[in-house]
């Protein structure tokens, strides 16, 4: 406690009350003078009578000089839209690049027009939109200060036209879209363009390049003649109807038909408060995970895709560290079916907000899992230019047990979290950091049930240096989190160094040394983790990096160094190894791409490892994209191990007829988890919003070629509001 309370000294000391940067970058939006068609041509009056954000700034590859890819935007408003138009200039002839038609692509990958709103005129949270060059749709909610989650999707409607010398980006974003603060007349606005051919990512105000052109403290600021009209009434209704077929042939049942449906609805409380309702939800059209290797110790984590967990989701999945989460709403869900969910969530006022959330699933006979009850409550509170003090409660309620139902672990009969964290952001970014304590409640665990951590960093354009601490008590017990280690001490410092060449193949290059030590409950080594690394940056956008490394582990609980024989080394043995690693990324416009991984070294026991990662892709641009995956690891270790390898090999193929429909193909073999997995996803977005899907998926065990699984599903979503 006392070192949370000693970092948390230290963030509040540190000069954080400055001016927003770039206040002076302002950009005057107006009511519009005719109507506006959303076609990409930019021939309404109401553009001829907007006002022109011109003159970008260059960000990479280096970011002390004006664009030499001219970009022009202009906005304009009604009653019920914003409306957005950008030129973009090709400084080159030819095509654009990019890799498909299909939404939320890879920003590095893709040239593109992007803009972020601060909608709260926070430096925090917002939106964002844009486009590629040939109108994929990008859209995603903002958090932290400059991060986007882009599983978020509502509806807006936008239109590309290509021309030989420029695209053409022009959008409406509805009011009852976006979340917003009534009554206040500026936002923060940016712009963003990524230009492939000429390897330029520029921005309309001056962004430094270690940040990216997303980062809110850099925004501009959107003046509005008067502040934006009110929503008004703001009721969507997103029902779906569902029908299928299944079989498990794995457990030898029956051919499965069924038909289901149910809905989530939105409700606008205010401009900037929205109440979010879930009945029978089902996330049958979500990606299937991509698989792994697992040759860790701990517990994967594996990201939130679900729809009606996105929206203003920060609050709730990002409370405390990637390693410690006391909420994963991932947990909810996966062994039985949710009946019916209910979350509000948004801004109370320009300094708080909250987010309070109440899941109910049912009891599952076979999984021998009772019913349960998620609670969650976050409040924020903004303090200074860009921190926040954040507090947050999690319950989970356990009942109505199935016969030979245990009542521990993941089904006890309760489990609380309550927690604080203090969040640093400076008014320029150059320091952030957290200091969190959270304490668990659950039953016949008492004592070494808390978590402490803290972090703090500066960045700057050449210097990245920073520290992180955690104490995890072995009786912490996150049961609606992702907290996969317990009873530990861990220290982690870092630093990094950039040198800029004035000319020459290279862009930048540079060191980084980290340390990572853990510590058990007696403040005994348990790991030790220090590499030191060597990235190039080519100025063609190549990357090759080079790593050394040094390992050390005792054990504290038996493991299998293959998760897959079966054979564990016990508990208190210790090993060191060295390793080396070399990895490189292609560049990114051309349209075959690549990139690898390469490590050699030692391994548990006095063992050996020598593991292969790579990804190669070539794109029919717009419309074919194909990537294929594959991951190889070779391991020599004493007996009764023996020799092990593992491949895990994932083509995957996404064909995107128009920026509206779109099919992907994804076939995984992994060797470590015997499954071979085919899921196949065709999605037409019928209307803004509105999609039907049908999804196959296969999974069989490799040998002797055992059909496990299979499914057909059709869903059809309709989003309808007033």
């Amino acid at each position: 406690m006392k070192l949370s309370l000693l970092l948390i000294c230290c963030l509040f000391s540190l000069h954080i009350l400055a001016q927003k940067k770039n206040s002076n970058y302002q950009y005057h939006i107006h009511r519009v003078t005719s109507p506006v068609k959303i076609d990409g041509i930019i021939d309404e009056q109401a553009w001829q009578d907007a006002e022109v954000a011109k003159n970008f700034r260059m960000v990479l590859p280096m970011d002390t000089s004006i664009s030499k890819v001219p970009t022009e935007v202009r906005m304009a408003y009604d009653d019920k839209n914003i409306y957005i138009i950008a030129t973009c200039y090709k400084a080159l002839p030819g095509p654009s690049m990019v890799e498909s038609l299909k939404r939320d692509f890879a920003f590095q990958k893709n040239d593109n027009f992007i803009f972020f709103m601060d909608t709260y005129n926070d430096l925090t949270n917002g939106f964002s939109f844009g486009a590629n060059a040939v109108g994929a749709e990008w859209d995603g909610t903002m958090y932290e200060g400059g991060k986007v989650d882009l599983n978020w999707t509502n509806k807006w409607e936008s239109a590309v036209k290509d021309y030989p010398d420029k695209y053409i980006f022009e959008a409406a974003i509805p009011f009852k879209s976006i979340r917003y603060k009534k009554g206040i007349s500026e936002w923060g606005i940016n712009f963003s363009r990524n230009d492939l051919k000429t390897t330029e990512k520029s921005s309309w105000t001056p962004v430094p390049r270690q940040f990216p052109t997303a980062s809110l403290a850099y925004t501009g600021t959107l003046v509005w003649d008067t502040p934006p009209p009110e929503a008004g009434q703001n009721i969507s209704l997103i029902p779906y109807v569902l029908t299928g077929i299944s079989k498990d042939y794995q457990n030898h049942k029956n051919t499965a038909v069924h038909v289901e449906a149910g809905g989530d609805a939105k409700i606008a409380i205010s401009s900037a408060l929205n109440l979010d309702l879930t009945v029978h939800p089902d996330f049958s059209q979500v990606d299937a995970d991509k698989q792994v290797t697992n040759l860790s110790r701990y517990e994967l984590f594996y990201p939130e895709t679900r729809q009606f967990f996105l929206e203003n989701g920060d609050q709730f999945n990002n409370f405390g560290y990637a390693s410690i989460r006391p909420f994963f709403s991932r947990r909810i869900g996966l062994t039985s079916n949710i009946i019916a969910g209910a979350r509000l969530s948004g801004k109370l006022d320009r300094n708080w907000r909250i987010g309070v959330m109440d899941m109910q699933t049912n009891s599952n006979d076979d999984n021998h899992v009772p019913a349960q009850n998620f609670t969650m409550i976050a409040l924020q509170r903004k303090v200074f230019a860009r921190s926040n003090i954040g507090f947050m409660l999690v319950n989970k309620e356990s009942f109505n047990y199935p016969p030979g139902a245990a009542t521990t672990g993941a089904n006890s009969k309760y489990n609380t979290n309550f927690g604080i964290e203090y969040n640093l952001a400076s008014a320029d970014n150059l320091f952030t950091g957290k200091a969190l304590v959270l304490k668990s409640f659950s039953p016949n665990k008492k004592g070494h049930d808390y978590t402490q951590a803290g972090n703090l960093q500066f960045a700057n354009k050449y210097w990245t240096a920073g520290g992180q601490y955690e104490v995890v008590g072995a009786n912490y017990d996150a049961g609606v989190g992702y907290v996969p280690r317990q009873g530990y001490i861990k220290f982690n410092p870092y630093i990094s160094r950039l040198f800029f060449p004035k000319e020459g193949i290279i862009l930048s290059h540079g060191p980084t040394l980290n340390l990572t030590d853990y510590y058990d409950g007696g403040f005994k080594p348990t790991d030790n983790r220090a590499f030191l690394s060597y990235q190039i940056t080519f100025r063609s956008k190549s990357i090759l990096t080079a790593l050394v490394e040094h390992d050390y582990v005792r054990l504290l609980a038996p493991y299998d160094p293959t998760n897959y024989t079966g054979s564990f080394l016990p508990i208190g043995q210790q090993s060191h190894w060295n390793n080396a690693e070399i990895s490189f990324f292609s560049v990114p416009q051309s349209l075959f791409t690549y990139d690898f991984t390469l490590d050699y070294g030692g391994y548990y026991d006095g063992g050996k490892k020598f593991s292969l990662a790579n990804d190669v892709g070539y794109r029919f641009q717009p419309y074919v994209n194909i990537q294929m995956a594959t991951t190889y690891n070779n391991l020599q270790l004493p007996q009764p191990w023996g020799q092990k390898s593992f491949w895990l090999v994932g083509p995957r193929v996404d064909v995107t007829m128009t920026n509206k429909f779109y099919l992907t193909g994804f076939f995984q073999y992994n060797e470590q988890g015997k499954n071979i997995n085919i899921n196949t996803r065709l999605q037409w977005r019928y209307r803004p919003a509105s999609d039907f899907f049908i999804v196959y998926t296969d999974n069989y065990l490799p040998r002797p070629f055992f059909v496990k699984n299979r499914g057909l599903v059709f869903k059809f979503t309709y989003w309808l509001n007033n």
